[in-house]
Formats: structure tokens, sequence, C-alpha cells
């Protein structure tokens, strides 16, 4: 695929974002240009997008350079410059921008497009929230939460002698040895107890400025601040609250059910927090690869099974080296594709230690990764900024589309089996986690002057609602208390979590399309992936060929459908 940068029309091709002067002027020069015309208007948005474009772009390698070398101070301060100089000072024009945008007598005409009428809702909607006294508060907040990844990123354990970052201690609780598995738990156990009191205070700092945030765009809390702030134009406060109860009812028990068979198989009557990820029949954890260009070429083959455009999207990144896949010591902790909007190709990030999971965590941003490709020619930046529900669509989507290939990492056919097994079981299983995230974080900020011992009771109450009550966590208790201390969309985009669950269902309405006509399912997939963010999100899914519904009666029909190919696997 050959990629070809834009020529840039407006922004100068040698800007250096190195202070505020730097791109001011263009800034002032949207602001104050004349619109006569609707080919001005037009020409005012394009150079608009184009700024957008660069500045996103510029702010995206700062991350990404600062989260694989967390321990370069010099990366840190590069993206602390534009967080809290550059960021701060983007909010006020961009507010100027907006209200020219929607005063201006072109813009009734253009909203009739449908394209646009997307867009134009998201900014209406971020005038109504824009405050200025704000702006300084989420610049703090940026700041504040990049420590979250500092903080993870120094944890690590020392064991036989080598010094392990959590993610590869981690596949130490699958070894078949009970003996290596309690001690490496213990160890990370030892290890994330010093933490503990890190990880509240900083969340204290966090909770008390995202309320002040809330209050000044005159909401209640910061969870309807955020329902709005989000764009969540097509669905509710009470839709996500029927989600939670649809998983506990539905979802739940099937995972009980899982376990309890687990179980049976151990030979035990509860689970230790170290059986969770064993192999109930003491087989090896799967081991699809070992290193991360084996990870990268066998995707690459995989993707080109499924649609050799995927396949080609993946070599164009490796190509351009916009990929870092394997754990190391100072980096971040998790994964990503991070979108370029500029020149169009994404970047992968990842933490790769030749597990089942990184296989999974590799298609999963691989799918993230096509999004980018096949919405890369879309006209503005703006058509291209998307709600997680269709994002996360791409990437599930992907995970479940991509399993009929996994024979390219497991030539045992029984391996091949239990990995697509395994698949299906952590697709639900994974539901109801999100579930209680998600109304973890609603009760957090409704209730935001809880104190930290509330916040535990919290978080146990609802660890019994979304559980199965098969883990017996004694001795560990401080460990089951403080495990959302884990999940860094707590700390770093509260509230972005709850997508993964509505688009996981809309990933099985997709794969389940597959099995009965694998071209036509993966043709309304491409077609739904370019139209990025130009369409609703209900019509989006719709051209996907799926449904946009998380009800408890869809959730138990997709359910039964996983339950009866898992049958067929058995």
């Amino acid at each position: 695929m050959k990629i070809v940068r834009p020529e840039r029309k407006f922004v100068d091709a040698n800007l250096s974002i190195d202070s505020w002067e730097a791109i001011e002027g263009y800034y002032e020069n949207l602001v104050n240009r004349d619109l006569t015309t609707a080919e001005d208007f037009m020409q005012w948005l394009k150079d608009q997008s184009e700024l957008e474009a660069i500045l996103e772009e510029d702010a995206a390698w700062r991350y990404i350079k600062m989260t694989i070398d967390t321990r370069d101070e010099d990366l840190s301060k590069s993206y602390t410059f534009f967080v809290s100089e550059i960021q701060p000072k983007l909010a006020p024009f961009e507010d100027q921008l907006n209200k020219k945008l929607v005063e201006s007598e072109f813009t009734k005409d253009l909203e009739s497009n449908s394209n646009f009428f997307i867009l134009f809702r998201s900014v209406r909607k971020a005038l109504e929230l824009y405050r200025e006294e704000n702006v300084k508060i989420q610049a703090e907040l940026a700041e504040e939460s990049q420590k979250f990844g500092a903080l993870s990123a120094a944890q690590s354990i020392d064991y036989k002698g080598e010094t392990h970052t959590m993610q590869k201690a981690a596949l130490f609780l699958k070894d078949t040895d009970e003996s290596v598995r309690q001690e490496v738990y213990e160890k990370i156990a030892t290890r994330r107890r010093k933490d503990f009191n890190a990880f509240d205070n900083l969340f204290a700092v966090l909770i008390k400025k995202r309320h002040q945030v809330a209050l000044n765009a005159e909401f209640a809390n910061y969870r309807d601040y955020k329902m709005a702030a989000m764009g969540r134009f097509d669905y509710s406060v009470k839709d996500c609250e029927n989600f939670h109860q649809s998983v506990k009812n539905v979802i739940v028990p099937i995972v009980k059910g899982f376990q309890q068979k687990k179980l049976s198989k151990l030979g035990k009557e509860a689970f230790k927090p170290w059986d969770l990820d064993v192999d109930p029949e003491g087989r090896e954890p799967l081991k699809p690869f070992k290193e991360g260009s084996e990870l990268l070429s066998g995707t690459i083959k995989m993707f080109d099974n499924i649609d050799p455009y995927f396949s080609d999207c993946l070599a164009t990144m490796s190509k351009m080296k916009h990929l870092d896949l394997e754990s190391k010591p100072g980096k971040s902790p998790g994964g990503y594709n991070y979108p370029l909007y500029e020149i169009g190709v994404p970047f992968i990030f990842m933490n790769a230690v030749g597990s089942q999971r990184d296989l999974v965590t590799m298609v999963h941003e691989g799918g993230h990764a096509i999004h980018s490709f096949l919405s890369r020619d879309l006209e503005l930046t703006g058509f291209k900024s998307l709600p997680s529900e269709v994002a996360e669509l791409a990437s599930m989507s992907m995970e479940l589309l991509s399993m009929e290939e996994w024979d390219k990492f497991y030539t045992n056919e029984e391996d091949f089996k239990r990995s697509k097994r395994e698949q299906l079981e952590t697709t639900l299983s994974l539901l109801p986690w999100i579930a209680q995230v998600d109304e973890f974080q609603h009760w957090l900020y409704v209730n935001h002057t809880h104190s930290v011992e509330e916040r535990k009771e919290k978080w146990n109450s609802l660890s019994s609602e979304y559980g199965t009550g098969l883990v017996d966590y004694s001795g560990f208790e401080d460990i089951k208390s403080n495990a959302w201390q884990r999940q860094l969309h707590i700390f770093e985009v509260p509230f972005y979590y709850i997508e993964y669950g509505i688009a996981q269902l809309g990933a099985l309405g997709v794969w389940k399309n597959s099995l009965e006509d694998k071209q036509s399912a993966i043709s309304k997939y491409k077609a739904a992936l370019k139209l990025a963010y130009t369409k609703t999100i209900p019509e989006i899914y719709s051209t996907a060929g799926i449904e946009f519904n998380f009800s408890e009666g869809h959730i138990k029909k997709l359910a039964d459908f996983i339950q009866n190919e898992l049958e067929k696997m058995s």
C-alpha cells in the first residue's frame, strides 16, 4: 500500500510545535476569516480539519514515545508540555470556532447532509458544555492521569533471579504447578500492596477535579456530565443500568457454570486466586509465538486469508515502523491503537510476552488499525473522531472473525480448538467485569464524597453481584478490594468501558453472520467501518448487518448462540 502524506495547504510544511506562538496565528486566521460564500465556508472547514489533524498527530507521537519508555524524563516532559502548555490554549479558540460554525448562514444547508449533521451535532454539544474555568482543570487532569501509567510501569517482581514485569509475571499464573502459581501470586500481591495508597491518593485528586468540572458545566455529578461529553446521543443512563442488570441475570449464571466445570476438573471445592488462569486439565498454557516478529508475520498471514486489504494495512504499518509489540522494562502497561490523523496510518502499542491473550490483543488492535485505514480518506478530521461503541465494534469483531485463522499459530489441532473455546468463554466471562467496572464508575461519581473504605465496600458488594462466589480470597481480601486499581480506564479515560460490552454484543452479531455467509459479513463490516462517524451508531451497526441492542432478550439470544457453538467444539 502506497502511503503519501497529504500536502498541507494551510499549515506550514515545516511547522515545529515548540511553543504556543508557533500555532496561534493559524487559529487567529480561522477565527477572524470572512466567510462570504459557501465555498469560503467549506475551505474554512478543510483548513480547520488540517490543523486539527496535525496537532492531534503531534500529541499522539508524544504520548506514544512516552508510553514506550516511561523512564525517559525528556519524553515525559515533551508530553506534559503539550497537555499543559498547548491544549489549554486550544480550548478557547476551539470554542470560538464552534460558535462561528453554528452561527454561519451556510451551516444549515450542510446540516441536511447526514455526514455534517453528525459532526455539527457534536459541535453543538461541545459548545453547550464549554466552560472557560474548566480549561485549566482539564489540563491538570490530563497531567495527573498520566501518573497511573508511571505507577503501573514501575511495578515488577523478582522470581528465580529474574525481574519480571507484571505482564510477564502473570504468565506464571498459568503454570500447572500450583506451588509456582501461589509463590508468584503472593509476590504480585506483595508488590501491589505497596501502591494501594498511591493509587487511592491519585484517584482522590482525579475525582475531586472531575466533580468540579461537572459543577462548572452545571451538572449534578461527573457521571451525567460525561454521558453528555462523550456524545452518548443514542443511549442513556437507564440503558446502562439495564445492561448491568441483564448481565447479572443472563451472563453471570453462565460464567458460574464454566467455573464449576473447571473446579470439578481441578478437584477443588473453591478456587484460590492463583487458580483462575490455569488449565483445569493440567495442560501447559497456550503459547502461540515466541517473538513479536512471529506475532506480526502470523497476523499478516491470517488477515490475508480474511481479506487481503487487511493484511496490506498491517504490512504497511510494519514497513513504516508503526508498531511496538513486545513487553519491556519501563514500558507502560496495556495495549492500544493510536490513530494518526494526518498521515492516516495508526500506531499499535502492545506488551506481548507470547501468550494467547497477546494474540487476541494483536487482532483486536489490528481491527482498530484497519478502521483507521478504511476511514483515512474521509474529507474532515471530525468525521474520523469515533465514538467508542463504533471503534470497539471494529476491534472486537476482528477477534472473532480471525478465530478460524488461528491455525497459523497452532499446528496442533487440539490447541487450535482449545484457543477458540477459551476465546468464546472469555468473551462471555468479560461481560460481568465490564458491567461491574461501569456500574462502579456510576457509583463513584454520583457519590463523589465517598471515603476510601466506602469505595472498597462498594467494590466488594459489586464483586459479589457479578462474581460466582467460587473463589476463596482468604488472606488476600485486600487484593480483591483494590482490584479496581488495575483498570487503566478508571484513571485515564473515565466511563470509557461499557462500550466494550456494547461492542462485544455487536461483534457477536458480526461473527454469527460470518458463519452464515462470510463474504457478505466481511463486506458489511468494511462498509460500516468506512463510515467512521458520519452516521448515528444504530445506523452504523445496521450497515454492519447487526442490531444496536443490549436488552436482556438480545443478550440471552447471543449467549445461547455462543453456548451452542461451544458445544460443537467439545
